[in-house]
């Protein structure tokens, strides 16, 4: 049975370790390198964590972790039909972040989990819509997104670094159940 775990900045070495596992595991699935979170230490990795209102949460399989997402804080409620995102500011929505699950949990609904989890804390902090960006030849991931209601976004994504192709940014309207 998978559980789900919040972690906190206490919490730092399974954080890491997740997070390194899913770096050396799918490289092409995220902008970070491994080699990107060699440097530092304990202080990197709680820093990470220490986000104000951020959500970072951890599937254990028989104690093992075999996934990881994590919410980040927007800057206004969401609203994914305003064109910019509604809300305050520039009107962000709370992001997907770091969405990991590793080969021998895949196809078992461990990224549904994490993606629920996420969904839900957006949700109480009263978000009305989550974004994502993928790499977009990422396509796994991208299915995985679409099947969970995101859709992609004419918003132009982050350059990665071969300095041409941007990320697919993708939302998802949040309803109250």
């Amino acid at each position: 049975m998978v559980r789900l775990r919040v972690v906190t900045m206490d919490d730092w070495p399974l954080w890491r370790d997740v997070r390194r596992a899913a770096l050396a595991e799918a490289p092409h699935a995220f902008k970070s390198r491994l080699a990107d979170w060699h440097h530092g230490g304990e202080e990197r990795w709680r820093a990470r964590l220490a986000m104000p209102d951020a959500y970072h949460v951890v599937a254990l399989l028989d104690g093992r972790a075999v996934g990881m997402a994590g919410g980040i804080p927007g800057s206004g409620d969401g609203d994914p039909g305003s064109g910019d995102g509604g809300g305050d500011g520039d009107g962000r929505p709370p992001e997907l972040r770091s969405v990991w699950v590793s080969p021998e949990a895949r196809g078992h609904g461990v990224g549904g989990l994490l993606i629920a989890a996420v969904e839900t804390w957006a949700l109480r902090t009263g978000a009305t819509a989550l974004r994502l960006a993928v790499i977009p030849d990422n396509a796994s991931a991208i299915a995985l997104y679409e099947r969970h209601g995101f859709a992609a976004t004419r918003e132009p994504g982050d350059l990665l670094a071969d300095g041409v192709t941007r990320e697919l940014v993708m939302v998802k309207a949040l309803r109250r159940s």
